[in-house]
């Protein structure tokens, strides 16, 4: 048993929720047994309770109560393990998808296919590739956010831990104007809309998805039709207000539109016969607005991905628009 711990928050987890905060310098604790030490108060933060969700930031107090050999952490254990050294030939694939960099922030288009973080039978991602990134600055990047694995487009990395803060502040707050490409099978009734539909994470079959919920968690999504070729497809822009997981892809499935390709949410209805790349999910990131804390816009926009150029030179879509499309809508 190890005995009561005061563990000062360190600068890379600023700004991490206290549930985070705990997996990843306590895996061994894990959700229910976390619940449990803040009901009663057991684990503080500067000597107050908190819940799960609490955010850190550098310089709280944890205090950790004893916990068994397998939940306690060594000093060792809890020091993060440097990550294996990077490729040559994946560090240069990596650098080359750099669309913007300052010295707080650096802007990668990422491909579909290539994971944001690892996990079963994920070696390589992007997280375990940082260090390719760090080009002239004394820190490693940081992830402020996620795409999924098949969602091609704009990832924002901090390249210090102060960046990290007001990053993580602007999608925390939704100050963080995203912007989605996709193309849908169908088109959506209305042309222009607010879908308002909660989500959860549930188990079906062997595998888990998010479903629409009542009493899931709030999600938000603007969309718009930019362009439509008949009643087959259409060419839609989307503005999640939230960042829930697979959120856009639920709610266009919701709408009875899935986006193509995307056989988890759509099935069968999400392919179209005779087009190339149609199991190959159509779900772009392409644009971040967002303002720094001296007051300036940043906006980031990334090209249309090579897999889905073919569905756009096919439906004869304009792949360079000249007009926002949500540029009236106030959030």
């Amino acid at each position: 048993m190890s005995g009561v711990q005061q563990i000062p928050v360190a600068a890379d987890d600023a700004d991490l929720r206290l549930d985070r905060w705990f997996k990843r310098h306590f895996p061994g604790v894990h959700h229910v047994q976390l619940e449990k030490l803040l009901r009663t108060g057991q684990v503080r933060v500067d000597g107050g309770r908190v819940k799960a969700a609490h955010r850190l930031a550098e310089g709280m107090i944890v205090r950790v109560p004893p916990l068994d050999d397998r939940a306690a952490a060594t000093p060792e254990e809890r020091a993060p393990r440097p990550p294996k050294p990077v490729r040559e030939s994946d560090a240069a694939k990596l650098q080359a998808l750099v669309l913007y960099r300052d010295a707080d922030v650096i802007a990668i288009d990422k491909p579909a296919g290539l994971a944001v973080q690892g996990g079963t039978n994920t070696a390589k991602h992007v997280d375990g590739m940082l260090d390719a990134l760090r080009f002239d600055a004394a820190e490693r990047p940081r992830l402020v956010h996620r795409l999924d694995k098949d969602t091609s487009g704009v990832l924002l990395l901090a390249r210090s831990a102060k960046a990290a803060t007001w990053l993580a502040a602007a999608f925390r707050e939704k100050t963080a104007r995203k912007t989605y490409w996709a193309v849908v099978v169908g088109v959506p009734k209305p042309r222009r809309g607010r879908i308002d539909l909660a989500v959860a994470k549930a188990e079906t079959g062997n595998r888990e998805k998010v479903v629409a919920d009542e009493d899931g968690r709030d999600a938000v999504t603007y969309y718009t039709v930019v362009e439509s070729a008949g009643q087959k497809a259409a060419w839609l822009a989307l503005l999640p207000l939230t960042g829930r997981t697979h959120q856009l892809r639920v709610h266009c499935a919701e709408l009875g539109t899935p986006i193509l390709g995307d056989g988890k949410y759509g099935g069968e209805k999400s392919m179209l016969s005779g087009l190339e790349g149609t199991r190959q999910l159509h779900l772009h990131a392409r644009s971040i607005t967002l303002k720094r804390p001296n007051g300036k816009e940043l906006t980031v926009t990334a090209p249309l991905p090579a897999h889905m150029e073919p569905t756009w030179k096919f439906f004869g879509f304009d792949a360079e628009p000249e007009d926002d499309p949500f540029a009236e809508l106030e959030l």
